[in-house]
């Protein structure tokens, strides 16, 4: 059952004085002014509430029964329903034969807010439990133990494939204020969106559940779709937040699988730059991703810091880095560099010598490819 609040009361009571000009009290289902326009009377009982409650039905009160009652007043006072109950009363003050036809009207207003209100919070709770929803479905919160059915009440096919587009908000935004207005800003993009699931995770961040239509384009679809938001969340001047779109995964921890993925690749796109990130071009970033620290890290790190002491300008770390960009050939990488293909082959040559690898086996080219992706600043 809906209660009535002191705030919703009291805009019904501001919103009709403005158009009636006359006194209206709002009572709770006790019978307590909660809203008056004279609020030296808010706190108090009101007897006439009360024999509406008590009655269920309308109580004109005139000269006669206002004095024979404690502190009553002229007036008409009606049972406001919502729910099929009585959730309080509303009177309006005045000689009943002069207010009568306005007493109705005033009903009627009152009840058609309480019923927006109503709805509302409907509407405000299942967007609560949706957000919660998205949130167990990632593995953010512990899992519900009827977590199909929930669910399905609130219209999600907890079976049907997604994947997690992860969402941070601009980096350049400090202030709090700033940080909560964007954010509102990308839930109200995400909103317009058909069949997409969301939830802010903090201020900065925001994970979305893209549905998967599998085939054998799938991850361009998602990527297309990827950048269509993308596109949409920079109109209007706005800062371009970045994205990341994660992985698909099977099964039921799929979505918390492809949420982790995403995690990890929202790292590497801080570090490497650029608004969009898809799982499906740095998978083996991404999972290497988990590399970055320990001795192994310190060992696979350790032929690129050999080569970084005798490249103080990165020339040679940004060859090898379009050189890998372009699956190793040479003449791809060399109209990329802009240089002639001979320049490119004395400078894979020399990073050889000093990194102390040899470019021609596959087991260093892979030491130094993965050095890269744990350092991908590096490459820059």
């Amino acid at each position: 059952m809906l209660l009535l609040d002191a705030s919703l009361a009291q805009s019904i009571v501001d919103r009709t004085m403005q158009i009636l000009h006359a006194n209206v009290n709002v009572m709770d289902a006790r019978g307590v002014i909660i809203a008056s326009g004279n609020a030296a009377r808010i706190g108090s009982p009101h007897e006439g509430a009360m024999m509406v409650l008590a009655q269920g039905r309308t109580v004109e009160i005139d000269d006669v029964l206002a004095r024979r009652l404690h502190d009553a007043r002229p007036g008409i006072n009606l049972p406001l329903r919502a729910e099929g109950g009585i959730v309080g009363v509303i009177g309006l003050s005045g000689e009943p034969d002069a207010i009568r036809q306005f007493a109705e009207l005033l009903r009627m207003a009152a009840e058609t807010m309480i019923e927006q209100a109503r709805l509302m919070q409907i509407i405000a709770r299942d967007a609560r439990l949706r957000e919660e929803l998205v949130l167990q479905l990632v593995g953010l919160a512990a899992p519900a133990p009827v977590l199909e059915d929930w669910a399905r009440q609130l219209g999600v096919d907890p079976a049907r494939p997604r994947v997690v587009l992860l969402l941070e908000a601009d980096p350049a935004a400090v202030d709090a204020a700033v940080q909560l207005a964007e954010q509102q800003r990308l839930l109200g993009v995400l909103a317009a969106e058909p069949e997409v699931l969301y939830a802010p995770v903090s201020l900065r961040e925001v994970v979305a559940l893209l549905p998967v239509s599998t085939g054998p384009d799938e991850a361009e679809q998602l990527r297309k779709r990827a950048e269509v938001l993308l596109a949409r969340l920079r109109r209007d001047g706005h800062p371009a937040p970045r994205l990341a779109l994660g992985g698909v995964f099977p099964g039921r921890a799929g979505l918390a699988r492809s949420y982790q993925s995403a995690c990890a690749l929202l790292r590497l796109g801080r570090r490497r730059g650029g608004a969009l990130h898809c799982y499906a071009d740095q998978t083996l970033a991404v999972l290497l991703a988990g590399l970055d620290e320990g001795w192994q890290a310190d060992e696979l790190r350790r032929p690129l810091q050999r080569l970084a002491r005798h490249d103080r300008d990165g020339l040679l770390q940004r060859t090898l880095a379009t050189w890998f960009a372009h699956d190793m050939k040479s003449a791809a990488a060399a109209r990329a560099l802009g240089v002639h293909r001979n320049t490119l082959d004395y400078r894979l040559r020399r990073l050889g010598e000093l990194s102390g690898l040899d470019l021609a086996r596959l087991d260093d080219c892979l030491l130094l490819y993965i050095a890269l992706q744990l350092d991908p600043a590096d490459s820059e």
